[in-house]
C-alpha cells in the first residue's frame, strides 16, 4: 500500500504540526551513503502502510494495528539531547483510521507501558523546527507497542543501544540508521482486542572502515515459565494483561531477525558484524552490558 499522506511542500514544526503530521519526508534510505531501504514484508499479500514523520518512518500493519518496523536516521553530531521536555502527549495519527491503530485503551489501569519504538531523542536533530516536530512525532500511537513496565538491566541496555553504537560509528560523522519493531507472531497473547508481542527486534546500520555494517538485537519479555508456570499460563488476573517476564536483551544474527519477522532487511544480513560460525548454543548472545557486544566482523 502507498503512504496515506504523501509528503507535501512546507517544513515541519510548531503547533500546527502537532495536529496533523503532513509534509514529512520520513526515513532517508541514502542517509549513510549506501542505500538501505525500508524493511518490508517478504509475503507479497501482507498489507502495510508507510507513515513518514520527521527523520523517521513507520511501516504499520493494519491487521495487527501495530508497526511491523520503524526506521530512523540519527545524526549523532546534531542531536539536541535535553533541549525539549518530554510531554507524553500520545495521540492517534489522523492520516490513518483510529481502528487501525492501538490507542490508550490497551494501556490504562494495568502494567503495560507505551513502549517507544523510535526513541524520543533519536530523530531530534537539525534546526529548532525540525527538533520540535521530531520530538512531537514520536508520540503517535503508531510509534508505540505495549511493553511491561518493569525496568531491569535488560531494558536499560536496550534503551541505551543507540548511544553505545553512536560512539562506535565515527567513520561517517557518527551517523546511524536504526530499524526497530515488535516481533508479530500469530501466537501472541490477546488482551483487550490486541495481540501483545513478546519480543522486539532492532537492527543498526552504520559505516565501518568505509563499508556498510550492521548488528542485530532482540528484546524478550516472554514470561519465565520455569519460575511461575501456573501464573504465566493462566494469566495474572482474570481479564488482565498477559504476564510478561523481565526483559532480556540478546545480540543475534541479522538473518535470524529476517526469519523471526518475515521482513526483507535488504543488504543488512550480508554485512552483519556478528559471525555466523558461532556454536549453536551461543548463536544468540545474551547481553549483560555493552562490553558483551560483537562489533567487529
Amino acid at each position: 500500500m502507498t503512504p496515506p499522506d504523501s509528503p507535501r511542500p512546507g517544513g515541519p514544526g510548531g503547533a500546527a504540526s502537532r495536529a496533523t503530521p503532513t509534509g514529512r519526508t520520513g526515513y532517508d534510505e541514502s542517509f549513510l551513503g549506501p542505500a538501505v531501504p525500508l524493511p518490508r514484508p517478504l509475503a507479497p499479500d501482507l498489507a502495510t502502510v508507510v507513515l513518514p514523520y520527521t527523520h523517521f518512518s513507520v511501516v504499520l500493519r493494519p491487521d495487527r494495528r501495530l508497526a511491523a518496523a520503524t526506521a530512523v536516521c540519527i545524526d549523532g553530531q546534531r542531536l539536541m539531547e535535553g533541549v525539549l521536555a518530554r510531554e507524553d502527549n500520545w495521540r492517534f495519527d489522523p492520516r490513518l483510521p483510529e481502528d487501525r491503530q492501538v490507542g490508550e485503551d490497551i494501556y490504562h489501569d494495568n502494567i503495560l507501558d507505551r513502549g517507544h519504538l523510535v526513541r524520543r531523542l533519536d530523530p531530534v536533530w537539525g534546526d529548532p523546527a525540525e527538533c520540535e516536530a521530531a520530538n512531537d512525532d514520536t508520540f503517535h500511537f503508531t510509534n508505540a507497542a505495549p511493553q511491561a513496565n518493569v525496568f531491569n538491566q535488560g531494558k536499560k541496555l536496550w534503551q541505551g543501544l543507540e548511544n553505545y553504537l553512536l560512539d562506535h560509528a565515527a567513520e561517517f560523522d557518527r551517523k546511524l540508521t536504526v530499524f526497530t519493531g515488535p516481533v508479530l507472531h500469530d501466537s501472541d497473547p490477546p488482551y483487550r482486542g490486541v495481540q501483545v508481542p513478546l519480543r522486539f527486534w532492532k537492527v543498526a546500520a552504520f559505516l565501518q572502515g568505509g563499508a556498510l555494517a550492521s548488528t542485530g538485537y532482540v528484546l524478550d519479555q516472554s514470561p519465565d515459565l520455569t519460575r511461575d508456570a501456573d501464573r504465566a499460563l493462566a494469566g495474572a488476573t482474570p481479564g488482565g494483561p498477559p504476564p510478561l517476564g523481565a526483559f532480556r536483551t540478546f545480540q543475534v544474527p541479522v538473518s535470524d531477525i529476517t526469519e523471526l519477522t518475515g521482513l526483507d532487511l535488504g543488504p543488512l544480513p550480508a554485512c552483519d558484524l556478528m559471525p555466523l560460525t558461532r556454536a549453536p548454543a551461543e548463536r544468540w548472545r545474551r547481553l549483560e552490558s555493552p562490553d558483551d557486544m560483537v562489533l567487529n566482523g
